[in-house]
C-alpha cells in the first residue's frame, strides 16, 4: 500500500460534490487545518453517531482553525437528508462514484460480509495542515472517542 498518500504527503486534489450540488475539493482549504472523516454510509448507527460527534465538536475544530468535511459516496441529496434528520453542522461531500478521492486514498476497497464481496469505505480521518500536507491519518477508526481524539490533534497541529 505504499502507493497510496502518506503522512508528509500532499493530499491529492479531487473534486466532491457538496449537497447544494457545488464543488469542494481539498485545496480549497488551502492555509488552513482541515479534517477530512470518510464514512461508509448516510444513516446507519456508526457513521450516524461519527457524524454527530463531528458536529458537536464543530464550534471546537473552528476555534482551532480547522475546517471539516465528512465524505461518503452517498449521493448529495441523500446527504442533505442526513443533515437534516440529525441537525448535523458538520459539512458533507460526496465522493464520485468512481476515481473519487476515497479512491486515490485506497479507502474504497473491496469488503466482505456474512460470505459476500462488496466495495465500500473503509471508515478512516485525514488531518491536514494549512500547508496541505497530511499531518495524521487514522485508518480503521473506531468510532467512540474518535472526533474528541481528532480534535486534540488539531488544536495540537
Amino acid at each position: 500500500m505504499s502507493t497510496f498518500p502518506a503522512v508528509g504527503d500532499t493530499l491529492p486534489d479531487v473534486a466532491m460534490t457538496t449537497p447544494d450540488g457545488s464543488s469542494v475539493r481539498p485545496s480549497d482549504f488551502a492555509g488552513r487545518k482541515l479534517v477530512l472523516f470518510f464514512y461508509p454510509k448516510d444513516d446507519t448507527p456508526g457513521c450516524t453517531t461519527e457524524n454527530k460527534d463531528f458536529s458537536e465538536l464543530a464550534d471546537q475544530f473552528a476555534a482551532a482553525g480547522t475546517a471539516l468535511l465528512g465524505v461518503s459516496k452517498d449521493p448529495p441529496k441523500k446527504h442533505q437528508k442526513f443533515i437534516e434528520k440529525h441537525a448535523l453542522t458538520a459539512p458533507l461531500a460526496s465522493d464520485a462514484e468512481e476515481g473519487g478521492l476515497s479512491d486515490a486514498l485506497g479507502i474504497w476497497t473491496e469488503k466482505s460480509m456474512y460470505g459476500r464481496t462488496y466495495m465500500g469505505m473503509v471508515r478512516a480521518t485525514y488531518l491536514v495542515g494549512p500547508d496541505g500536507r497530511i499531518a495524521r491519518i487514522w485508518d480503521k477508526v473506531k468510532v467512540k472517542g474518535h472526533a474528541a481524539e481528532v480534535l486534540a490533534a488539531a488544536q495540537a497541529l
